[in-house]
């Protein structure tokens, strides 16, 4: 049996529900006020109890971990005496730093799966026909199979095996950068690429072995490229590479 989630004003599960709350307040992932959204956020915490709906164990998991932040925070800062006698990484920590990274990855995500639900509405206005049979007099050597249409799924399916090699290839790294790369950015990049070579680029030489938030913008800028009409995937055969080239408009 799933496991059942509770749904208040349209929010699912806590990180959506955090990052709202991060969004309202107008300020930077990176640099959260963390007394005043857990403040917030127990709010919601009490209002859903209030209703007397049953609070899913994982927006307790996070309101815990918003006070154990929010404690980190209030803590004393050591005298320049003590920091003689303090590692050099704990002064530099900051605790907010995890939970930052997770609410990037997410809203990164949820742009994607925006993306994908756009294609998904659009793909449903279409109607697909069979192919018409034409006679070609042509040698059996010089025939070629047609390239496959790519779909939705196909390139999710192939980020995240790529996603997955990637992440099992590069060892954790425990600093985390801000963000550095925009999707207009990796739009003009995916493109350019492409006019370099003359034909075609492969799907996994679009994307780079770097950090896991960059990939997600470099598959949110080729989702848009797509939805654009500038670029298009396809395969030569069922289970081959993914291949991305420039649609002639």
């Amino acid at each position: 049996m799933e496991p059942y989630h509770v749904k208040l004003q349209g929010f699912e599960g806590p990180l959506d529900l955090l990052l709202h709350l991060v969004q309202q307040a107008e300020v930077d992932l990176y640099d959260i006020p963390v007394a005043e959204i857990t403040a917030q956020y127990m709010k919601y915490i009490r209002a859903m109890r209030q209703l007397e709906l049953d609070v899913a164990s994982e927006y307790l998991v996070m309101a815990s971990t918003l006070l154990a932040i929010k404690s980190k925070m209030l803590l004393p800062k050591p005298d320049l005496y003590d920091e003689q006698f303090v590692d050099e990484e704990w002064l530099e920590e900051d605790p907010r730093e995890e939970l930052a990274e997770q609410l990037v990855l997410y809203r990164k995500y949820k742009e994607a799966s925006q993306h994908l639900k756009e294609k998904e509405m659009e793909r449903a206005k279409l109607y697909s026909k069979s192919p018409t049979d034409v006679d070609i007099d042509v040698s059996e050597t010089e025939q070629m199979n047609d390239p496959l249409d790519v779909s939705m799924t196909d390139l999710i399916q192939a980020f995240q095996r790529m996603n997955q090699r990637i992440r099992f290839e590069k060892p954790r790294e425990a600093t985390m950068q801000a963000e550095e790369w925009t999707i207009e950015e990796k739009m003009n990049t995916i493109v350019s690429r492409i006019s370099e070579v003359h034909t075609r680029v492969s799907f996994q030489e679009t994307f780079t072995n770097g950090p896991v938030n960059e990939q997600v913008t470099t598959f949110i800028a080729l989702l848009q490229l797509m939805k654009d009409g500038r670029v298009s995937c396809y395969q030569d055969d069922n289970f081959s590479d993914i291949y991305i080239e420039r649609r002639i408009v």
